[in-house]
């Protein structure tokens, strides 16, 4: 990770700003509810409420009240965050071929891919510390 955080790849933005960006692309229709983003990307509510913030003052994301939960926040993708997400997702895809190259053949990928997923979805049943 720490290699992929040092690729000169992330300007105007960082890797978890990314991941948001990433996260947001593959949702329905661009946006999902603060609440479910925060359930896909590991970082505290607060720090992902502030990144999203400044998300949003650069024109990435927008926010948007949820019609079905008034209460509710939605984060949108803009046009120019999709721009930027799919500009960074080729150097990125690029950058990983290059660092894991032919180390995996393809079912092991799939398992790793699996893993990775099943790590990532029991993210949701481990409590915070206070």
């Amino acid at each position: 990770m720490r290699r992929f955080a040092a690729d000169d790849i992330w300007d105007p933005i960082g890797m978890r700003e990314y991941d948001v960006l990433f996260t947001l692309s593959t949702s329905p229709d661009r946006r999902l509810r603060l609440r479910r983003l925060n359930d896909e990307i590991l970082l505290s509510q607060p720090s992902l409420s502030r990144m999203c913030d400044r998300l949003e003052a650069m024109g990435y994301v927008v926010r948007e009240h949820d019609p079905s939960d008034k209460r509710g926040t939605v984060i949108c993708l803009t046009d120019a965050g999709a721009q930027l997400q799919t500009s960074i997702g080729r150097k990125h895809a690029a950058r990983i071929r290059r660092y894991v190259g032919d180390a995996l053949n393809t079912d092991e990928l799939r398992t790793l891919d699996s893993l990775c997923t099943k790590l990532r979805l029991a993210q949701n049943d481990i409590r915070e510390h206070s």
